[in-house]
């Protein structure tokens, strides 16, 4: 017999598959206010959330990393732990952190938000430079990493988030994913006091 938190997970994640398929039959419709207006036709599911920061789900193969190029990132955020995109980045010249994580609804440790959140401040410190965060959808890890990102950037938690949802509406922000987020940046806070 299942357990309530199992079966709120599962409606949750049945819930953020179907917005993405909702979300990417829409793209290839050409309604998607994302990569398609402002990098051409890609077939790389990725989207902008500032001009620096993009959103998405697996690179998997050449071709989409050939389009990630195409599009500017020189820097990846890899949340999936079923993907290292480190050799297919490579030829490029791209820049990866593979911060495998498993989107089990487990809270996460602080240490996973800070190497994401040095290396984007690190990689945003060069002129032109772009990142992609992505994981195997762009519903869950990575939104929470680019929350994250955000945060620490000096947005406001709700502010991120509906900025988030309002430019890549499949992503699915999990209560123990945002408390994750959240006693990250405090640790944050009391690091810099």
């Amino acid at each position: 017999m299942k357990t309530l938190m199992s079966q709120s997970a599962e409606f949750r994640f049945r819930s953020a598959l179907q917005r993405r398929k909702e979300f990417l039959a829409s793209k290839r419709l050409g309604r998607s206010g994302s990569d398609g207006e402002r990098h051409g036709n890609l077939c790389m599911d990725m989207t902008w959330i500032t001009g620096r920061l993009a959103l998405g789900g697996g690179i998997w193969n050449a071709q989409n990393m050939a389009d990630v190029t195409r599009a500017g990132i020189t820097h990846i955020i890899d949340m999936q732990i079923e993907f290292d995109d480190t050799p297919l980045a490579e030829p490029y010249g791209i820049e990866v952190l593979w911060n495998p994580t498993d989107d089990d609804f487990h809270s996460k440790p602080v240490e996973l938000f800070q190497r994401g959140v040095d290396f984007a401040a690190k990689a945003l410190e060069v002129e032109n430079s772009r990142v992609l965060i992505h994981c195997a959808a762009g519903v869950h890890r990575a939104a929470m990493m680019m929350l994250a990102v955000l945060c620490s950037q000096g947005w406001e938690m709700e502010e991120a988030m509906q900025t988030m949802l309002a430019r890549r509406p499949v992503v699915d922000f999990a209560d123990v994913y945002l408390e994750s987020v959240e006693r990250f940046l405090q640790q944050q806070v009391r690091a810099s006091e």
